[in-house]
């Protein structure tokens, strides 16, 4: 483990913080917080804490001992000073007098204690801060010391690693009584750098930023040493199929099978996941172990993973190239069996609780395939990094701690007391999803235009975006604007469709919403126009909008949750213009090509609707263009856009909400929505 400290850096922290009217040990207590959350060996998402006690000045301007102590919600490795809120010191150190509090008594009076009110809570472990007579305290859930202490004669291992320079606490749920045994080792040891929390992680502690930082480091790199020198042959292999199925095909079959059904509203309305993806060798070694059943189904490296990977993960048939079918049934009845248990768990372990406790939803939110690797499970594809950056991390500890023994965690109850503790819920958060959370959006010709406008349009509805488009860079821009996923995708090259529609279900598990956007309008009088305009025009403006959809039905089939096609079908399909048949005739045929998608696959739940616009400021309508026919009509440019029977421009965001709203319209299909102010020749009859 690397020490990153800088005088340097650490001077321009001071420096910058000062701007601000904070003082020096809030801002090395920032500084060296941010060198402990940037390394992930040691922190991944929110976990971890830091704290230092000092002074500040309070509303009447009288400086106050206090705690600032990293607040719930935020990250060790982008925190800022309002992300370690300052707590009133005396109040808290009061407490470890007292025989027991409750959770609510705990966070009740460190709130009351906060000099900002408006400040986040303060971690569920400050009490345990509070209670150290250090300046400076770090934790972390290094991966090392995890690795160290989940084993079986992990106490035994980590005296003898850490010798004087670590005390040792045996694992309890942190909270108060966590805190006042950590007080009590401490005062029986007070020349410790740190403090090992058996199967939890590690404490250090210093006069100084720089020396609670160095300890941290310096601990750890003692177990890294430790772990270095065990040689023990981990992970002999299953024996798995010769040809494995890919990521793309598994993928659609395990979000499908994992959706919770709905109650109403039929396939479309199920509740599904947002998936990620990882696969290494180190991966593919964990996932296809013969004892995989064992280690993997031991509980988490360290109990803040819980509650984002639940207790355990969900392992699945390997599967086999070809034979999809028969792995669907494997993994059905893996999942059957695990909802069983989970059940189960939740049971026996309720059976202690007062008040009992609400069943959470039984789902898994990490997927082990055999052969070929890990998926995360979220609600939004961020959660579903998470769960899979937790799911790696879990890879790692549990194969040095098998090199070096038998990898074993908290017991079974302990990890139902985490997962179920209100204080770790609530890190979760309880927001209410937007209309369209949990779904893959596919936008084609997304980077400008009315493409543009759907997919920001989509994604302030909550759903997960990917941008389509030839031009990597507009779909880029557009991507990092939604937070989605930007493809490179000539939509008339099939191959490329398809393995755009592959990796889309690689990267995410699948696609619920496809909007077939791209197109380009090619003019000419069609006795005049040549073959060759023609046919391109037919290659880009009907023939992308089958290979788009055709991709999105086989996806959207083999999750089975219906799904819904969206095309952009212009006016110009029910309502040509003169010398515009190059367009409008490729466009007839996409029109047609909707309703075709609506009866044919009306039975698997997927939906077929179209958008049919007109006068759009856009890539189509561009605007030269606009000059140019609004001259031949001799009208102005907005007299020309405005020219319709409301006598009102309509813009690419009109069109992109009309693509919303058919989205929702879960019991339309075959439908056609005419965006143009008013034309009466472009009306459907």
């Amino acid at each position: 483990m690397q020490n990153l400290w800088s005088d340097t850096d650490a001077k321009d922290a001071i420096a910058r913080h000062a701007a601000k009217g904070i003082g020096e040990d809030l801002a090395l207590r920032v500084y060296t917080t941010r060198l402990l959350g940037g390394e992930p060996r040691l922190v991944l998402h929110g976990g971890g804490n830091t704290s230092v006690k000092t002074k500040v000045a309070d509303v009447t301007g009288e400086p106050v001992e206090v705690l600032c102590v990293k607040g719930s919600g935020w990250d060790m490795g982008t925190i800022e000073a309002p992300g370690l809120p300052a707590v009133r010191l005396a109040p808290l150190g009061g407490l470890v007098g007292l025989q027991a509090l409750s959770d609510e008594d705990m966070v009740n009076i460190q709130r009351c204690n906060l000099l900002d009110s408006k400040s986040p809570n303060p971690s569920v472990e400050t009490l345990l801060h509070a209670f150290l007579p250090h300046k400076f305290i770090d934790h972390t859930h290094s991966n090392a010391v995890l690795a160290l202490t989940d084993q079986p004669d992990g106490e035994e291992l980590a005296r003898d690693v850490f010798g004087k320079r670590a005390a040792l606490v045996p694992y309890i749920m942190p909270g108060f009584a966590l805190a006042k045994k950590a007080s009590e080792v401490s005062r029986a040891h007070p020349d410790v750098e740190g403090l090992i929390l058996l199967k939890h992680g590690i404490f250090s502690m210093g006069a100084t930023a720089e020396e609670a930082y160095g300890r941290m480091i310096d601990l750890v790199s003692l177990a890294e040493q430790r772990l270095a020198k065990a040689t023990r042959k981990i992970f002999p292999g299953a024996n798995l199929p010769g040809a494995i199925a890919g990521a793309a095909d598994v993928a659609p079959i395990l979000r499908g099978l994992l959706s919770l059904p709905a109650k109403s509203g039929g396939r479309e309305a199920a509740q599904r996941f947002i998936f990620e993806f990882r696969t290494s060798p180190e991966i593919v070694a964990y996932v296809g172990g013969r004892e995989i059943g064992r280690y993997s189904q031991q509980g988490p490296v360290t109990p803040d993973h819980a509650i984002r990977t639940k207790n355990l993960p969900l392992v699945v048939p390997a599967p086999e190239a070809g034979k999809l079918d028969a792995f669907k049934a494997g993994a059905k009845q893996a999942l059957d069996n695990f909802i069983a248990d989970y059940h189960g768990y939740f049971a026996r372990h309720n059976a202690r609780q007062l008040p009992s406790k609400t069943e959470l939803d039984p789902m898994p939110r990490v997927v082990l395939v055999p052969g070929l690797g890990l998926f995360g499970l979220g609600k939004s594809s961020k959660d579903a990094k998470i769960a899979a950056d937790l799911a790696e991390t879990t890879v790692e500890v549990v194969a040095d701690a098998e090199r070096l023994g038998t990898y074993q965690c908290i017991p079974e109850p302990d990890i139902f007391d985490i997962e179920y503790w209100s204080l770790e819920q609530a890190k979760l958060g309880a927001e209410a999803e937007k209309p369209l959370a949990r779904r893959i959006v596919v936008v084609t010709g997304g980077g400008s235009g009315i493409g543009a406008a759907t997919a920001q349009a989509f994604a302030r509805e909550g759903a997960e975006l990917v941008v389509i488009d030839q031009d990597s860079t507009r779909a880029s821009e557009i991507a990092s604007k939604v937070k989605g996923f930007a493809l490179a995708c000539d939509v008339t090259n099939p191959a490329e469709v398809r393995a755009a529609f592959d990796r889309i279900a690689a990267t995410y598990g699948g696609v619920d919403i496809v909007v077939s956007n791209a197109g380009a309008a090619w003019q000419g009088k069609i006795g005049d126009v040549d073959e060759a305009t023609l046919r391109k025009s037919f290659e880009l403006n009907f023939w992308a909008h089958q290979s788009v959809a055709q991709n999105a039905v086989r996806v959207m089939r083999a999750q089975g949750l219906g799904g819904c096609l969206l095309f952009n079908t212009s006016k110009q399909a029910v309502n040509p213009g003169p010398d515009f048949g190059p367009y409008g005739l490729p466009k007839a045929a996409t029109l047609f090509l909707m309703r075709q998608y609506a009866l044919d696959h009306g039975a698997d739940g997927i939906r077929s609707n179209a958008v049919n616009a007109d006068r759009i400021r856009s890539g189509l309508l561009t605007d030269a263009m606009i000059a140019q026919r609004s001259k031949a009509r001799g009208l102005s440019e907005a007299d020309y856009m405005g020219g319709n029977l409301l006598g009102l421009e309509v813009t690419a965001d009109d069109v992109a909400q009309s693509f919303v709203a058919l989205a929702k319209a879960s019991k339309s299909t075959g439908a056609v929505i005419t965006v143009d102010g008013g034309n009466i020749a472009a009306a459907l009859r």
